[in-house]
């Protein structure tokens, strides 16, 4: 690596320095002992994961950190992302009792961090597997959270599984698509790592693309977990979308987290209104971009991006532009983006342009960031699966699908949700193939 690339990769890491800095020992403790031990948890209630927070916390105040992570992963096996990326405000700490005093929450997700780095810096093992080896073999296609949770359950309880990830490196969005700040590529992947140790066999850069392959898997396994995600982002569907300098949100994070882009200059507008776009706006002010507009089709009070997401942009530098729709993009004689916007109204649930409202951005890059498309069209071929509004229909409890062979999970379930989400429901399928299993077998 020559000097100047590394003087630019410590640049880059200066710029996404973490949002909320580790606590130092001594503070992690006094923090720990501020919690109540609450009786009834309501903290663990709220993890989709049911963590036992107080568990956890209890062994960081009595200086026993293995024992904490220990307990933090019994529940949930990618406790150190989540940690990172949840959005805890509306989860874990968000139901703090001390919320009805007035008081500030317990600082859960910098505890669990705590306790999830000391296990990473001792080696990051897990015990051995005590389980009784099971019969049964497991696919699970897709290498995101889903993914990964229903294939450490499976191998913890002495099955097989092989997680299939189309992409170079494992992790799903939380390698490619989590905001940098929130969780680097490189800690998604050393969680990877912790995941493999416990027998998980990876598959990456196998693409399940076709009926034929779904076959193949079938004849070599006895289950297949669906942990597709979603698919490519939406398209804006106006003309000049393709033009050079538009670049999706997904495409822009993926870039910049993988190394592959190091600097925006000039102006960039973020199209769309999600926590995603947000994502995207604050890596662009970042990356070195002079002013990074967002523009929304509703108000601010109808964004569907958490409020304490967009006080973050608006802390980075990021401008809003509110009801506002994008017409057209336009290239001009020296090269440069022209988006085409206008204001807009709601008429009959839908958006339309005002009349003589018109007028256009000169940009650099503009950024769609208004959803992911349904990645179901290969398991519409499948007999007994069904897929409605674009998703995989699964039962909540146990991920089963129509067909008795598949199980699903994640964002290709639920639409597009938080990371502990895909979590919780990939260890819930693996909990209903193991019973399954015995079942046949009792």
């Amino acid at each position: 690596m020559s000097a100047a690339t590394l003087l630019d990769d410590l640049k880059l890491k200066r710029r996404f320095s973490e949002l909320k800095p580790a606590l130092a020992p001594q503070a992690a403790v006094i923090e720990a002992d501020r919690c109540l031990n609450c009786f009834d948890a309501p903290c663990t209630a709220a993890c989709p994961t049911h963590i036992d927070v107080p568990g956890f916390i209890k062994r960081i105040a009595s200086g026993n950190l293995r024992g904490s992570a220990l307990r933090i992963l019994d529940a949930n096996i990618l406790g150190a992302s989540c940690a990172r990326a949840c959005p805890v405000d509306v989860l874990c700490e968000g139901a703090c009792v001390l919320h009805r005093d007035g008081r500030k929450p317990i600082q859960i997700a910098l505890l669990q961090r705590h306790a999830m780095d000391a296990f990473s810096r001792s080696g990051g093992a897990l015990p051995p597997k005590s389980a009784e080896a099971k019969q049964l073999r497991v696919a699970c296609i897709g290498g995101g959270p889903a993914s990964l949770a229903c294939a450490a359950e499976l191998c913890r309880a002495g099955a097989q599984a092989t997680v299939i990830e189309r992409r170079e490196l494992p992790g799903g969005m939380n390698t490619y698509g989590v905001a940098e700040y929130k969780l680097s590529a490189a800690d998604s992947v050393r969680e990877v790592e912790m995941i493999r140790q416990l027998g998980v066999e990876l598959r990456c850069g196998v693409e399940v693309d076709s009926a034929a392959a779904l076959g193949a898997l079938e004849s070599e396994f006895d289950f297949i977990f669906l942990g597709l995600g979603l698919g490519a982002m939406q398209r804006l569907n106006i003309p000049g979308e393709d033009a050079t300098g538009v670049m999706n949100a997904l495409q822009l994070i993926a870039a910049y987290k993988t190394g592959q882009l190091r600097q925006l200059q000039g102006t960039v507008v973020v199209v769309g209104g999600g926590n995603t776009a947000v994502d995207a706006a604050i890596a662009a002010r970042r990356l070195g971009a002079d002013t990074v507009y967002m523009l929304y089709r509703r108000s601010e009070r109808e964004m569907p991006a958490f409020d304490f997401e967009c006080a973050h942009a608006k802390q980075e530098g990021v401008e809003f532009l509110w009801r506002r729709l994008p017409l057209a993009i336009r290239t001009d004689a020296r090269g440069r983006l022209q988006l085409e916007i206008a204001e807009t109204r709601q008429v009959h649930g839908r958006f339309e342009a005002v009349a003589n409202s018109e007028t256009a951005i000169a940009c650099d890059w503009v950024v769609p960031a208004i959803g992911q498309s349904p990645l179901t069209a290969l398991v519409q071929t499948l007999r007994g699966i069904e897929v409605r509004d674009g998703r995989i229909v699964a039962e909540r409890e146990t991920g089963r699908t129509g067909n008795p062979r598949y199980f699903a999970g994640g964002d290709c379930v639920n639409g597009g949700r938080e990371v502990v989400d895909a979590v919780a429901a990939g260890k819930r399928a693996a909990m209903a193939m193991l019973n399954s299993v015995e079942s046949c077998h009792a």
